[in-house]
């Protein structure tokens, strides 16, 4: 009995442009603008009744598993010879991601990240979050800093304008001059197996950490001999070989009009998808702070809906769908075409659909 395994995550109402044109908060809570569909045609037989049979001994099965961790849903899916071998290397997988949560949130009193935050310094940290950290760099680097790890103060300004207790009113001009002297990753100082920033700077790593989870899950099940599986993060995945069939992960992207109908279909071989957005603006016009924020100018973004980036890994495809929405759909579009191996597709403010030139290698057209 063949089925088919569909994560929904979110619907919307609004009509869409569907022009296609071929030419390019950092927060954890970033809510995805494009459902990402995985379709994964699956044996509940050989699942649940592998014994029954001898037909089903040989056979790959189908194993999958969802948690919540990184303050979103984590699914992660294999197909493996063994069942008992397939809970121990789904279950060592998510440690992995559970480990990334441990050093990196800004959420928890004692990773290590808020021990920087904390103290604007930090000794000995980990070879992760040390990676994560410098490549952060670099994706600040390209983008001219539009991203940039650096925005916690301006995100904590908004923040607290809008909480319980604040004015919710935007702050002004002075209150976000004074706290954009706060940001800054050119500050960030990595020397002598030490990280320190100048005092008030703070880091939120909500726009990479997620995507270097899934990288991190998806290279402990390589490392278990798992050949064919996904990991997906909230919309974050990534998508390893093939399925038995020899057929690709398929992934639609949802037209948020109607349920159950894409805007596009896309198959993966290797490769990861992200999605970064602002789905509040979709509904309603009205919506005018986003979570994800400019760090050059201290308000939010405000020209595209979602930026939806396809890479080689999910910290590259998270990192670059979070620039590509700060910077917009020229800029963001030209530092796309830009970089090999990274394609895009972008909805923007009054609802086009534009895409990168090589966003359509990817596309299924057959579905």
């Amino acid at each position: 009995m063949s089925e088919s395994l569909i994560t929904n995550i979110y619907m919307f109402r609004n009509k869409l442009n569907m022009k296609h044109i071929h030419p390019y908060a950092m927060d954890t809570r970033a809510a995805l603008l494009f459902v990402l569909i995985v379709i994964v045609s699956i044996s509940f037989t050989q699942l649940y009744n592998e014994q029954e049979s001898d037909l089903f001994q040989n056979s790959p099965i189908f194993y999958t598993d969802s948690r919540s961790i990184m303050d979103t849903t984590v699914t992660a899916a294999i197909y493996d010879s063994d069942t008992e071998h397939a809970v121990q290397t789904v279950d060592k997988a998510f440690e992995r991601i559970a480990q990334t949560d441990e050093l990196m949130s800004s959420y928890k009193n004692d990773s290590q990240l808020t021990i920087l935050n904390e103290n604007n310094r930090l000794e000995d940290p980990s070879e992760e979050l040390l990676f994560v950290i410098s490549r952060s760099t670099y994706y600040s680097n390209i983008s001219n800093g539009a991203f940039d790890i650096t925005i916690k103060p301006i995100l904590d300004l908004w923040s607290g304008k809008f909480s319980p207790g604040g004015t919710y009113k935007p702050p002004s001009q002075e209150e976000i001059d004074t706290t954009l002297e706060l940001v800054d990753y050119k500050k960030i100082v990595i020397e002598e197996n030490t990280i320190s920033t100048e005092p008030g700077m703070k880091i939120v790593l909500g726009g990479i950490a997620k995507g270097y989870a899934v990288d991190q899950a998806i290279g402990s099940l390589i490392d278990d001999g798992i050949e064919s599986c996904f990991v997906d993060a909230g919309g974050d995945g990534r998508y390893i070989g093939v399925k038995p069939d020899g057929s690709s992960w398929t992934v639609g992207l949802q037209n948020p009009d109607k349920q159950g109908e894409f805007i596009t279909v896309i198959q993966l071989e290797n490769m990861a998808v992200a999605t970064s957005g602002n789905y509040e603006r979709y509904f309603s016009d009205a919506a005018k702070v986003s979570h994800i924020s400019d760090p050059r100018t201290g308000y939010s973004s405000q020209g595209l809906i979602s930026a939806t980036v396809i890479a080689e890994t999910t910290m590259d495809a998270d990192a670059l769908a979070t620039t590509v929405f700060v910077l917009g759909e020229k800029e963001g579009l030209e530092l796309i075409e830009s970089l090999e191996d990274i394609e895009c597709l972008i909805i923007t403010s009054d609802k086009r659909i534009l895409q990168s030139s090589g966003f359509t290698t990817y596309e299924n057209t057959e579905i």
